[in-house]
């Protein structure tokens, strides 16, 4: 992940010229001189104590790529060594700890954010503007499909809630982005298929309440081979006057009532809103680029911790909902 972030500000001129990658921290001293190498970074300090290297290179920013059981500590040091913090997805392990970071971040008057670059693409901000323009009606339902065969090396392959903790969030956020509505309540069920070479949790269906009545449901599995969607799920869309539906790449389908008669009423087709500005659908380096204008003036990214909590909530929600087998209530 580290090299997706360093790519990600090497290839934007405006990020590049605004960053200056002064420290490379991690466990293994070798991971970092190797990640040194391979991006040239000859004068950046390395270490293994992270407290150590932003005591002596006293940085702006902390960009934690860390697993989610590091990220607390690592994003109370940064923010207790005056850093602005951009880290990593899923925010926190608990509500208790991403509480307690928001509020840290907020003592320190210090902006706090999430990588959740899958609001950075295309075709999420393209569903969000054609929602928004008003040409489904009013949003009732979504409903997304993610089937994957994902075959990681690494600390996945033991994580518990595999699916939901670390891959799920992107569509969850994403559902909320689209619809600027609010999780309420979660049923979900989650499983680890025969044949799974994930140690918990690598298959999940939820059903979410939303603000505004709205339904969310959600499909899916690291373990299907076959048939793969897309990373960003396969989507459908209902409001009260149309549908859109979304294959999470290139193809969009959205139509509504033409005539408000008959048992099949007749169809229209709606043309789906145009490409957001290009700054908005690159990703990472968006989401960077976004944070950084986000320090320069004081007001918060889109990604904020105080917000995003409202994604984790949903996971955490999920993943308490397939344990006990009972709706669970959502509240940050």
């Amino acid at each position: 992940m580290a090299k997706g972030w360093i790519k990600a500000v090497q290839s934007s001129a405006e990020i590049k010229n605004a960053v200056a990658i002064v420290g490379l921290v991690d466990l293994n001293l070798d991971a970092a001189k190797a990640l040194q190498a391979e991006f040239g970074l000859d004068d950046t300090m390395i270490g293994t104590d992270l407290d150590a290297v932003l005591r002596t290179v006293q940085p702006d920013l902390l960009f934690d790529i860390t697993f989610p059981s590091a990220r607390r500590k690592c994003v109370l040091a940064g923010l207790a060594h005056g850093c602005h913090v951009l880290t990593e997805k899923p925010m926190a392990e608990s509500l208790a700890d991403a509480r307690e970071m928001i509020a840290a971040a907020k003592a320190a008057g210090r902006i706090y954010a999430v990588v959740q670059n899958r609001r950075y693409i295309e075709g999420v901000r393209r569903i969000r503007q054609t929602i928004e323009g008003g040409a489904l009606g009013k949003i009732t339902a979504l409903h997304a499909d993610f089937f994957i065969g994902a075959h990681f090396d690494g600390f996945r392959q033991q994580m518990q809630n595999v699916l939901l903790l670390d891959m799920a969030i992107h569509t969850l956020d994403a559902a909320r982005f689209m619809t600027v509505a609010d999780p309420v309540a979660v049923y979900a069920q989650e499983s680890n298929p025969s044949g799974s070479w994930y140690a918990h949790g690598a298959a999940a269906n939820a059903i979410f309440e939303f603000s505004d009545d709205i339904i969310f449901t959600y499909r899916g599995s690291w373990v299907a081979e076959g048939a793969p969607t897309s990373w960003e799920s396969t989507w459908r869309i209902i409001g009260t006057s149309g549908s859109l539906l979304w294959d999470g790449a290139d193809h969009f389908q959205a139509r509504s009532v033409a005539v408000e008669s008959g048992f099949h009423r007749p169809l229209r087709d709606v043309v789906v809103s145009p490409a957001p500005h290009p700054s908005e659908i690159h990703g990472h380096a968006s989401v960077i680029a976004a944070f950084l204008k986000a320090v320069e003036t004081g007001k918060e990214p889109e990604t904020a911790g105080r917000d995003n909590i409202k994604s984790l909530a949903m996971v955490l929600a999920a993943i308490e909902s397939a344990r006990t087998q009972q709706r669970i209530k959502i509240a940050v």
